[in-house]
């Protein structure tokens, strides 16, 4: 008895642990589509559960799943010369719980996007023209770096959550286009800059400045500057 009282035990242990593990699967990523179709009704003020409420499927068309215009550039005319142009359930209502959002990325000559990271999607970015230096932190080595130069054709998968960046480093006049694709119908976006010296109210300047070994002043001025 107590040697089947002993097992009993180890396998309730082994189905909590699976369910556990389930569970955070399960939570970590969009959840699955409850259906075959689920057009985004975008002016329905019904509860969200699965991510935006469904159109009536008799009344679907089409142009529910289309969209045009990747081939347009988009403006990198901004401090950062660079720019990102999604393309989700807002322009595509079809994508309702497809866990997708994909993009066009612009950079002009010395444009960059940020240190940011998602924290609901994985990125995978492929270069169609000119080319890019993409990196990103990994925080269980010791915060290391892994960097890489893509060119045309080149492709780079980002984790989820890690912090990563994007630039062009090339002369003059040589723009480059990336496509990214995300999976997650919202990846959220967290700039590492704007959230620290951005946020509202302020924090506390003597922490920032302890906590990133700066003076006040240059805190205050960095504040000032998000």
């Amino acid at each position: 008895m107590a040697a089947n009282g002993k097992t009993s035990s180890m396998f309730f242990l082994i189905i909590t642990a699976s369910l556990l593990a389930m569970t955070r699967t399960i939570f970590a990523y969009d959840p699955s589509p409850l259906q075959d179709i689920c057009v985004a009704d975008l002016n329905s003020t019904a509860v969200r559960v699965n991510g935006l409420p469904c159109k009536d499927p008799s009344t679907v068309k089409a142009d529910d799943f289309f969209f045009s215009g990747m081939d347009k550039p988009g403006n990198t005319t901004n401090p950062i010369k660079a720019t990102f142009s999604p393309v989700n359930v807002r322009q595509v209502p079809g994508a309702n719980t497809l866990g997708l959002t994909i993009a066009r990325l612009d950079f002009a000559a010395g444009g960059f996007l940020p240190p940011h990271f998602h924290p609901r999607a994985s990125e995978f970015l492929m270069v169609l023209k000119g080319s890019m230096e993409v990196g990103m932190v990994i925080p269980s080595q010791g915060y290391k770096l892994l960097n890489k130069t893509l060119n045309k054709g080149d492709a780079f998968v980002v984790p989820v959550g890690l912090v990563h960046y994007q630039r062009n480093k090339a002369a003059k006049g040589r723009s480059t286009v990336v496509f990214a694709a995300l999976n997650s119908q919202n990846p959220g976006l967290t700039v590492l800059a704007n959230s620290v010296f951005g946020a509202t109210p302020e924090i506390d300047g003597g922490l920032l400045a302890e906590a990133f070994r700066l003076d006040e002043k240059t805190v205050q001025g960095l504040q000032a500057a998000f």
